[in-house]
């Protein structure tokens, strides 16, 4: 069969590659590890906001109040999107970049010039753009097209965000120990824009594809959807970004205003390459598709399992071809970072919750924006971080020690906040003692 860039529906590529595609169509199968998942029938997973309620109060004022919900296999990756109450208050055409096979939409928007198409997107409704992409023919979520050239078969990374966000990275001073590409790229002289397609080894593509779309990014209507890495990928130098950013009209960078609290808040989406890569698998040279689609047999042959989903689920092929250990005691390792993250999360969000409480007795009291100044930017400040780790999907895991550091400085800075709050409170009340 031959399949070529305008191929996006994996049917078409099944009849060449049988093996990949029968673990591809797996994702449609519900899955479920202790901290995340979908493991029931329902038409659509259970929301994240009503298990943990603080996080519909953190999200007041963004549509993420109104559904949030537990993940799905990559199958439900678009119709899930489609399907999202989140509609309820207008979206950008940019969120289709994640979670369907655009490509042709973005060449027929900008003639020919898939990047030109791309930075049109997000001038268009969701629904709009959505609309084009089933009348194409195009309405698959993201597909084999998406990740290997047709003609090789080799990788390749195709998202325009993730092309423009690698090259600000490359040409930060970021140290970037666990691409060495990039390292080689810099040694080099930097004559032109780095490309991941031709500098990157094949190891790190099988990080790259996966890191198109499993990433913090804007994701609106008032500029083209951006990668934040122009000063690197930890929590503070994607927040330095965010922080350095102006809108057209000159107004600091903010995904939303908290309705609660006026603060002008920083949404982080699912930074798990960012995460990733300050753990000991990308320092080990290990990518995503080692431990989420290593390598199996199938009969004869050896392919690259396509069913992406925990390792958790797969112990024997993504965690025990380099930890020998039994699996009873490497689901025991893993269980209890990620209790130790999940617990350090709820006192990060019990701390914010206290921090708004305490934000809006002051504004019973009468306080203006300008007597919460410190503390609102606080809740900037502590949400980020908050929100970084809640969102990243592999509770910690990636990341451990990082993960606890950012929680750590979530839930400081809420404090501090929380206190500055309070100070204004007793000024009013006349209580000097210390709140």
């Amino acid at each position: 069969m031959e399949v070529g860039e305008d191929d996006t529906d994996p049917e078409k590529w099944a009849v060449n590659w049988p093996k990949q595609h029968d673990s591809y169509q797996r994702t449609a199968v519900a899955t479920r590890t202790r901290f995340g998942g979908h493991g029931g029938s329902e038409a659509l997973p259970d929301q994240k906001i009503e298990r943990d309620p603080w996080l519909k109060r953190m999200f007041l004022g963004y549509a993420f109040s109104i559904d949030y919900r537990d993940r799905r296999g990559h199958a439900f990756m678009l119709s899930d999107q489609e399907q999202t109450q989140r509609h309820t208050k207008p979206q950008s055409g940019s969120c289709l970049h994640c979670h369907a096979s655009i490509m042709p939409l973005y060449r027929e928007l900008g003639d020919g010039d898939a990047m030109r198409g791309f930075e049109k997107s997000f001038t268009y409704s969701y629904q709009d753009l959505n609309a084009m992409l089933h009348e194409m023919g195009h309405g698959h979520p993201v597909s084999c097209v998406d990740c290997h050239a047709p003609g090789t078969m080799e990788l390749r990374v195709t998202r325009p965000g993730f092309i423009n966000g690698i090259q600000a990275l490359a040409q930060s001073d970021a140290p970037t120990p666990h691409l060495p590409s990039v390292e080689r790229w810099r040694s080099g002289g930097r004559k032109a824009p780095y490309d991941p397609n031709v500098e990157a080894t094949r190891t790190e593509m099988r990080s790259f594809v996966c890191g198109q779309c499993h990433v913090e990014y804007y994701c609106a209507d008032k500029m083209p959807l951006t990668f934040p890495w122009g000063n690197g990928l930890r929590v503070q130098d994607t927040e330095k970004f965010w922080n350095e950013l102006t809108f057209d009209d000159g107004s600091r960078f903010y995904d939303y205003k908290h309705k609660e609290s006026g603060a002008e808040i920083l949404k982080a989406q699912h930074p798990e390459f960012e995460l990733w890569s300050q753990g000991i698998h990308a320092r080990s040279g290990v990518s995503c598709a080692d431990c989420h689609m290593p390598y199996m047999r199938d009969g004869a042959t050896k392919v690259s399992d396509h069913w992406v989903r925990s390792p958790l689920l797969n112990v024997n092929r993504a965690c025990q071809t380099c930890h020998h250990f039994s699996e009873t005691e490497i689901l025991a390792r893993v269980d209890g970072i990620q209790q130790k993250n999940h617990d350090l999360l709820q006192r990060a969000g019990k701390a914010l919750m206290d921090q708004l409480d305490a934000i809006k007795a002051a504004k019973e009291r009468g306080a203006s924006a300008a007597d919460l100044e410190a503390s609102l930017e606080l809740q900037r400040k502590a949400q980020w971080r908050l929100d970084f780790i809640a969102a990243e999907n592999s509770m910690g895991f990636h990341a451990p020690q990082e993960a606890a550091r950012v929680l750590a400085e979530a839930t400081d800075y809420a404090r501090q906040g929380q206190v500055a709050a309070l100070e204004w409170l007793a000024t009013m009340t006349g209580d000097t003692a210390a709140p």
